[in-house]
């Protein structure tokens, strides 16, 4: 049976709050044995990453550009895309539950994909809101539901 995989979507730059939400939702998706997957920069991204990181999870990053170097220190497995902010699709399509903390621009284009594509999607303080998204109150809230839809 494969690994749950678990998206992990925000901003490459991030408040220390949004950092430390993001640290403990990767610290929660491996210790659950999920496999986190992320666009593989920084902010968000890298926070998650670290988390899951350093509880002995597996960690992917879809990466914008050319270079598997340009990834964070925490992703085990850089994906070169070449593709810019297109690669988002590419970690929603991955994902089979996205957890999205805080975010920009890019993040809204990866809630509205996960929207559209009927990927669950957990918001933990997004300022997008919608009646399928799966609000959450902490990080350990998030991961629980995110593992709830996955499992069904």
């Amino acid at each position: 049976m494969r690994r749950a995989r678990i998206g992990i979507i925000g901003s490459g730059s991030c408040t220390r709050e949004a950092y430390a939400l993001a640290e403990e939702v990767g610290r929660r998706v491996a210790e659950q044995g999920g496999v986190l997957v992320s666009g593989g920069l920084g902010g968000v991204m890298e926070a998650a990453s670290k988390g899951a990181k350093e509880a002995g999870g597996l960690t992917v990053g879809i990466l914008p550009g050319d270079d598997a170097e340009e990834a964070n220190p925490y992703v085990d497995i850089p994906i070169v895309t070449g593709m810019s902010f297109a690669r988002n699709i590419i970690v929603v399509r991955t994902s089979q539950a996205v957890i999205a903390i805080e975010g920009g621009y890019g993040t809204l284009s990866e809630i509205a994909f996960a929207l559209q594509l009927g990927v669950p999607l957990v918001g933990l303080q997004t300022t997008f809101h919608d009646e399928k998204m799966i609000k959450a109150d902490s990080p350990a809230d998030a991961v629980k539901k995110a593992f709830k839809v996955i499992k069904g």
